[in-house]
């Protein structure tokens, strides 16, 4: 009993430690004290990124199966964006964490100015397109002439918007390559306390705001993304974390510029791969009608809640590789990943259990027609069922992100996803008539192909060798 308390003492003590970012040598020490110093505020960031969509999704769902609908095929489309701006992540936490490891601060706080200055520019091109054309953008998505009419709002608002989600995941992750996941975390909470009382307030109307119905959820969260940004911004410029930079520093630096493009290719050209993947099932998906696309699309928002924890603690597995590595320690980069993948496999099969025998209940949290949960709680099943592959996928592929190899997670993504995910599913889905049920079987069975292909390399420790 006394050992069992002394052990919940500790893990407290970490956990406030974790919260407040206190702890920020990752290099030396233990290594599952360093896992969870930095997947606790990794995981609860992750989550709170995820609760933007589904707060979304629970406010939206009052207006019917048209506006969950657009939601999910603007978000298919946002996909592309987090592509983007996860691929450049990837770049700027390498860097940071590979200088921070080395000691040099300063050039993590240069390559944190160069990956803004990029995230910047890529972000005002694309705001262009979304101003100019939401509407087409939801017509090649398949969306019928009804929810065009009523939905194209959204679509404008977040893509014209885009910059918000740019910076905010740039800037975070220049955050989790210091070591700072603390502080990415606590930008992400006030962020979405402002989305969730905001919502309500720009969808259904209050006071002199006039409602927006589903076009106000992208406004709402356009303005608690934007705010964050601000907030991240006052952070660096103020010092408040390791990372600090001044307006002399905001210059081109063309070597640390054509370094972050190098090492951000790959991760851009991977989540392409993969959430373009996304985009195809969805076009595949809006084939069977608004009700089960609305399914579809509140199954994923549900999912997403728990893949971002997962996703947080993969995202630690790339620090600890990365600083790791920058600190000459490549086995203890190597420990930390087998260390980390055991955890996460962990808390996914606990979640997967839930899934599988509660799906129906989650999905009538959002929606109570008959279709939305029948077809909600079989893909939130049938995906949820390869939970324990993922978990070991997802640490493994941004082990390689977090070395600075980011072309072997792009060649595994190209197979699965292309060569295997999306024929799979067209040939089940729409030729053996399986309907939906074949997208469902798609994203699972490539998924864990993924876990499998990725172990199978990173054993063989080529990722150790990579420069940055």
């Amino acid at each position: 009993m006394t050992e069992n308390k002394l052990t919940f003492t500790r893990l407290f003590t970490y956990f406030k430690i974790a919260l407040t970012g206190k702890e920020q040598e990752f290099t030396s020490g233990s290594i599952r004290k360093a896992v969870f110093m930095l997947s606790v505020p990794m995981i609860l960031e992750m989550m709170m990124e995820s609760i933007f969509a589904l707060v979304d999704a629970y406010f939206v769902s009052s207006l019917g199966a048209n506006a969950i609908a657009t939601v999910g095929l603007t978000e298919s489309v946002l996909t592309l964006i987090y592509a983007v701006a996860i691929g450049l992540s990837m770049g700027a936490t390498a860097i940071v964490a590979r200088r921070v490891g080395e000691k040099d601060i300063n050039g993590a706080s240069q390559a944190a100015v160069q990956s803004i200055l990029l995230g910047t520019i890529i972000a005002v091109i694309i705001s262009i397109f979304g101003i100019l054309f939401p509407k087409e953008i939801l017509g090649l998505m398949g969306a019928e002439p009804d929810l065009i009419a009523s939905g194209y709002g959204y679509t404008q608002v977040l893509l014209g918007g885009n910059i918000t989600i740019m910076l905010l995941f740039l800037i975070n992750a220049v955050f989790r390559g210091a070591g700072d996941a603390s502080v990415a975390m606590r930008v992400l909470i006030f962020s979405n306390l402002l989305n969730i009382i905001l919502d309500p307030i720009f969808i259904f109307g209050f006071g002199p705001i006039p409602s927006f119905g589903v076009q106000g959820a992208a406004i709402a969260t356009t303005i608690g993304r934007g705010s964050a940004v601000i907030f991240q911004l006052l952070i660096l410029f103020y010092g408040w974390s390791k990372i600090k930079i001044a307006f002399k520093d905001i210059v081109f630096r063309a070597e640390i510029m054509l370094n972050l493009v190098k090492v951000s290719l790959g991760g851009i050209g991977q989540f392409i791969i993969g959430t373009s993947s996304w985009v195809f099932l969805m076009r595949i998906m809006a084939e069977f009608g608004s009700e089960v696309l609305a399914g579809y699309t509140i199954a994923i928002r549900v999912l997403m809640l728990t893949l971002m924890p997962s996703w947080g603690m993969s995202n630690a597995a790339a620090t600890l590789v990365g600083q790791n590595l920058g600190a000459a320690k490549p086995e203890r980069a190597e420990q930390s990943v087998w260390k980390t993948g055991k955890y996460n496999a962990y808390f996914m099969l606990v979640v997967s259990v839930v899934y599988l025998i509660f799906a129906e209940v989650i999905i009538k949290i959002f929606s109570t027609e008959a279709l939305v949960v029948e077809y909600g709680a079989l893909s939130l099943r049938v995906i949820a069922a390869g939970y324990v592959f993922y978990a070991y996928g997802m640490v493994i592929i941004q082990s390689f992100n977090g070395a600075g190899d980011t072309k072997t997670p792009t060649i595994i993504n190209f197979f699965c996803f292309w060569v295997f995910q999306l024929p799979f599913a067209y040939f089940a889905a729409l030729v053996l008539n399986w309907g939906a049920m074949g997208v469902f079987l798609a994203i699972t069975f490539a998924e864990v192909l993924i876990a499998v292909i990725g172990i199978i390399w990173f054993r063989k420790g080529k990722w150790k060798e990579v420069r940055v």
